[in-house]
């Protein structure tokens, strides 16, 4: 298994385990030098806080961790396109590159609806790469708002 499928079983581990706390299935693991520094899946209802996102959540971690507000060097994994929220504190946050699962036709501003990081006013933008782990993430979505119709 490549180095970033493993990454990526990671936050789909995080989204599992969101799903069992009755969250949203998304989940994040930011990654330093080959070594996970931050993991988290969503905490909105956790933490009664709508910017817990599992990005935001996993950004914060890695910042309080490493006792700065840039992480330059680092790389995302999340298992759904992050939304507008969660692209501008990527962008802030500086992070190198971002890896996504599935796509979020409706809330996504990666390569659906805003496009944030293609916008001339974003400040940074990371390499992104889609689709790993897509059907996965897609999986764990479908089931989780099926169980709740």
């Amino acid at each position: 298994m490549a180095k970033s499928e493993g990454f990526m079983a990671a936050a789909l581990a995080q989204a599992r385990t969101a799903a069992e706390l009755g969250e949203v299935p998304v989940g994040a693991v930011l990654v330093i030098d080959g070594m996970i520094v931050a993991r988290s899946g969503n905490r909105t209802r956790t933490e009664n806080d709508i910017t817990a996102h599992a990005e935001i959540t996993v950004i914060r971690q890695a910042a309080a961790k490493l006792g700065q507000e840039r992480l330059s060097g680092a790389d995302l994994y999340v298992t759904l396109e992050p939304c507008t929220m969660c692209a501008a504190a990527i962008s802030f946050a500086r992070i190198r590159r971002l890896y996504y699962g599935a796509e979020d036709a409706k809330g996504g501003a990666i390569d659906n609806g805003v496009r944030f990081f293609a916008q001339p006013t974003c400040h940074h933008a990371p390499e992104v790469y889609s689709g790993l782990g897509e059907s996965e993430a897609a999986e764990l979505l479908t089931g989780f708002f099926r169980s709740r119709r």
